[in-house]
C-alpha cells in the first residue's frame, strides 16, 4: 500500500470519523458465537449509531448483522440459553406510544425479532447481572427517590415533565458526576426473571381509571428492586450473580459524608435480604466476580491513598458467604482493570497496565505467581472465558491497531476474528523510548514517527501528555488519536512519566502530592531523549494534554519556553479553587496536603508563561469544571494581553460538550483547531480559523 493511500483515513478528518469503531465485546455461552457492538457514523455526520454483528468465535466465517436501530445498541449479555439481551431506545410496537428512554431487549437465539423486556418510565441504564444457569437477571434503572414502586416512579416523572420542572433538591454530598447532574432520580438494582416473559407481543390494553397511574405491563417480567430507597448507596463498583441466579454479589456504596467507600455485600434475589460480605473503614472493595461454580468470589481490595503515597490495589479471594478471605499475588503491584474466573476456576484471568501494555496474566488462587498469557505490544479489554475449551475472546489494541476481536488459544497462540469494522493502515511507524531521569528511575514512552522522518527531514516533536494521572500511553484511543498528527508530519511522543500505571507502585508515588515535580522533569527528560534522535526537528516542538495532561500543559507552559505551542483540554489550572468545584472534591482533597496542592497549582507561575497557550472546555464538564479553564483565559488576558486586549493565545469553547469533546462535527472542529494553532506556531504558517468557527 502507497504512503499516500495509507494517509486517507487520518489526513481527512471527515474521513477519520466515518471509520467503523467496535465498541464492546460478548462471548455466548457454548463460546462459539461472539457478538460486537459497533459504531458507524449517522447519514448526517454528527452521531453515531450502534448496532450487534455476530462473529464466529473460532476465527472462521464472515460477520452477520443481527440489528439495525437508528437509537443504537449497547451493553450486551447473553442468556443462559443463549438469547442476545441489549439496551436500546428502538421504537416498542407494543407500547401504547414512543418514549426516549432506553429499554432492555432481547432477540431470542432460536431466531425472531427483538422484543422490548422492560417498560420503565426511566429507562433502562444497563445490564448489571446475567445468571449462566438460570433465567435470572440484573438491570440497572434510575427510579425518583421519592416514588415507592414503578408506577409512582412514571407519574412523579410525568408531573414534572408536564410543569417543565428540571429543579432538584439535594439533601447530600455529591450532586453531580463527570458529564450529567445527579438526581432526582436514584440509581437501582432491579431483578427479573425472564421465565416470565410471555409470548404476546401486543396485549390488549384495558382502558385505565380516570386518574390512576398506568399500570406496568402484565405481559412483562416485573423488576423486582433490590435496592429500596438507595439514596446514593447503590452506585455500584462492580457486580455478579451467582450460576443459579439465587445471590447478588455486588459493591455498593456507603455513603460518608463528602466521601463514600465501596463494600460487598450479598442479595438474595428472592426475598431481598442483605448481607455484608467485607466493610473495612478507609478500603474500597470492587468489582467482585462469581466463579463459575458457584462456590467462590474474588474482588480487589484498596486502602484509600493519603498525601503520604498512593495505596496498592490488591487481588483477593473469598468463599461464596465472605469466608476465608485470602490476599493471591502478594507483592504484585500492577493494578488490575478487570478480572473473571479462569474456566477451571483454579486462577483468575486478569488485565492490568504493564510497561506500556495491557497484557492478560493468570493469576493462581494458590499464591503462585502471575503468569502474562499475552506478550505482544498490545492492550486488552473486554476479556470473556470460554469454559468449554479455556480459551479467551477479548477486544485488542495498540497505537497503531484500532480495538478488534481475537481469540486467545490455551495455548499461547492468537486468532484474529472477523470483524465488519475493517482495520485501517495508520501512517507512520511505532518505536519505543526510554531515559533515566534525575532520580535514576527508567521512563520510557512510545514515539510514532511519520513517513519519510531522517536526519537529512527530521520531522517536528508533538509532546503528548496522557490524562489520569493514574495512566498509562497503552491503547488505541478514538478520541485522544495521534495517528492524525503523524499523518500531518508530526512525530508524537506519548511518555509515562511519574504517577503513571503499569511501573509499580514505587514508581506512581514518585510524583505524588507533587504533581509538578517528578511527572514534570520525567516529561523534559524524556523530551531530551526523543530530540537528540537525527530523524526529530528539535527547534519545532509543541506539547499538549487533556485532564491530568492538560495540567502538565499548564504546568509547562509556566515552567518552560523550549516548546513553540502550548495547547491545554479541559486542564486544572488553580487548584484551591478546582478541589472545591469538582465532582468528588474529598478525593483529590484526600490526596494532597495542604501545602502540596499550593506547590503543585500552576496558576502560580501565569506571570511566567510566554508560549502561545490554545486552551480548550467543554461547558458539561464536571470532573474539571469550566471554571478551570475561565480563569486560565482570564489571568492570561491580565498578564498577558496587548492594550488593545489583543492576544496570541485562544480559547476554543464547546458550551454542550462534556470532558472528551464526543458530537462527531465537534471532533472535527476540535482536531482542526489544534492543528491549525500548532501550524501557526510550529511552522509560521498563517493562522487559519477552522471553516464552522468563522
Amino acid at each position: 500500500m502507497s504512503s499516500e493511500t495509507q494517509l486517507l483515513p487520518f489526513r481527512s478528518l471527515d474521513d477519520y470519523i466515518a471509520l467503523p469503531r467496535v465498541e464492546g465485546l460478548a462471548l455466548s455461552p457454548d463460546g462459539n458465537q461472539v457478538v460486537l457492538t459497533v459504531a458507524t457514523l449517522a447519514r448526517d455526520a454528527t452521531s453515531y449509531e450502534r448496532a450487534l454483528w455476530s462473529v464466529p468465535a473460532d476465527g472462521s466465517g464472515v460477520p452477520t448483522r443481527l440489528t439495525r436501530s437508528a437509537k443504537g445498541e449497547s451493553g450486551v449479555s447473553f442468556t443462559a440459553s443463549g438469547d442476545i439481551l441489549f439496551v436500546s431506545g428502538r421504537p416498542d410496537a407494543s407500547a401504547e406510544k414512543d418514549t426516549e428512554a432506553a429499554q432492555l431487549w432481547v432477540l431470542p437465539a432460536v431466531g425472531g425479532e427483538a422484543r422490548a423486556v422492560t417498560r420503565l418510565a426511566g429507562g433502562v441504564s444497563g445490564i448489571a447481572a446475567v445468571a449462566t444457569e438460570s433465567n435470572s437477571i440484573v438491570i440497572a434503572a434510575d427510579l425518583v427517590s421519592s416514588a415507592d414502586g414503578l408506577e409512582a416512579d412514571a407519574e412523579a416523572r410525568k408531573k414534572r415533565k408536564d410543569k417543565k420542572v428540571a429543579a432538584i433538591l439535594h439533601e447530600s454530598y455529591p450532586v453531580r458526576y463527570w458529564d450529567h447532574d445527579l438526581g432526582p432520580a436514584e440509581p437501582h438494582l432491579l431483578s427479573l426473571d425472564l421465565s416470565d416473559l410471555t409470548e404476546t407481543l401486543t396485549p390488549a390494553r384495558p382502558a385505565p381509571d380516570a386518574g390512576a397511574p398506568t399500570p406496568y405491563p402484565p405481559h412483562l417480567p416485573r423488576p423486582r428492586d433490590l435496592t429500596p430507597k438507595p439514596g446514593r448507596s447503590a452506585d455500584t463498583a462492580g457486580q455478579a450473580l451467582t450460576p443459579d441466579g439465587r445471590t447478588l454479589i455486588a459493591s455498593l456504596r456507603r455513603p460518608e459524608q463528602r466521601s463514600g467507600r465501596f463494600v460487598i455485600v450479598s442479595i438474595d434475589v428472592e426475598t431481598g435480604r442483605r448481607t455484608t460480605l467485607f466493610d473495612v473503614e478507609s478500603v474500597d472493595f470492587e468489582v467482585p466476580a462469581v466463579s463459575h461454580d458457584g462456590r467462590r468470589i474474588a474482588f480487589v481490595r484498596a486502602e484509600f491513598s493519603t498525601p503520604s503515597g498512593p495505596a496498592d490495589q490488591e487481588l483477593w479471594v473469598a468463599d461464596i458467604d465472605g469466608g476465608n478471605a485470602t490476599r493471591i499475588a502478594d507483592g504484585w503491584d500492577r493494578w488490575p482493570s478487570s478480572l473473571v474466573f479462569d474456566a477451571d476456576d483454579r486462577a483468575l484471568i486478569v488485565t492490568a497496565d504493564h510497561d506500556g501494555r495491557g497484557p492478560v496474566f493468570r493469576v493462581p488462587l494458590d499464591g503462585g505467581a502471575p503468569t502474562r498469557l499475552t506478550t505482544d505490544d498490545f492492550s486488552y479489554t473486554n476479556v470473556a472465558v470460554d469454559t468449554a475449551t479455556g480459551d479467551l475472546v477479548a477486544l485488542r489494541s495498540s497505537w497503531v491497531t484500532p480495538p478488534h476481536p481475537v481469540r486467545i488459544c490455551r495455548d499461547g497462540a492468537i486468532v484474529t476474528l472477523t470483524t465488519p469494522a475493517t482495520l485501517p493502515e495508520v501512517p507512520g511507524s511505532i518505536t519505543e523510548v526510554e531515559t533515566l531521569a534525575e532520580d535514576g528511575a527508567r521512563v520510557r514512552g512510545w514515539l510514532l514517527l511519520p513517513d519519510g522522518a531522517s536526519a537529512e527531514h527530521p520531522a517536528p516533536l508533538l509532546l503528548w501528555i496522557h490524562g489520569g494521572p493514574l495512566n498509562s500511553w497503552n491503547a488505541w484511543s478514538w478520541r485522544w488519536n495521534p495517528a492524525l498528527a503523524v499523518a500531518r508530519g508530526y512525530a508524537v511522543l506519548l511518555p509515562d512519566p511519574a504517577l503513571s500505571t503499569g511501573y509499580g507502585l514505587d514508581f506512581i508515588a514518585r510524583g505524588w502530592n507533587a504533581w509538578g515535580a517528578r511527572p514534570y522533569t520525567d516529561l523534559l527528560s524524556i523530551t531530551d531523549a526523543a530530540e537528540a534522535r537525527a530523524d526529530i526537528d528539535e527547534s519545532k516542538t509543541a506539547a499538549m494534554g487533556g485532564s491530568f495532561g492538560g495540567y502538565m500543559a499548564n504546568w509547562v507552559a509556566g515552567h518552560t519556553d523550549r516548546f513553540r505551542a502550548i495547547v491545554s483540554h479541559a486542564s486544572l489550572w488553580a487548584l484551591d479553587q478546582f478541589n472545591g468545584t469538582t465532582d468528588n472534591s474529598w478525593y483529590w482533597q484526600s490526596i494532597f496536603s495542604p501545602q502540596g496542592m499550593i506547590d503543585s497549582s500552576p496558576h502560580h507561575a501565569v506571570r511566567d508563561i510566554v508560549t502561545p497557550m490554545l486552551v480548550i472546555h467543554g461547558g458539561h464538564d464536571y470532573r474539571v469544571p469550566i471554571g478551570e479553564s475561565l480563569r486560565l483565559w482570564s489571568e492570561l488576558a491580565e498578564h498577558h494581553a496587548e492594550p488593545d486586549g489583543s492576544t496570541r493565545h485562544k480559547f476554543l469553547y464547546f458550551p454542550d460538550e462534556n470532558h472528551w469533546v464526543l458530537g462527531a462535527q465537534h471532533a472535527v472542529v476540535w482536531y482542526e483547531t489544534v492543528f491549525a494553532f500548532l501550524d501557526q506556531h510550529v511552522h509560521g504558517q498563517e493562522w487559519k480559523r477552522p471553516e464552522l468557527l468563522a
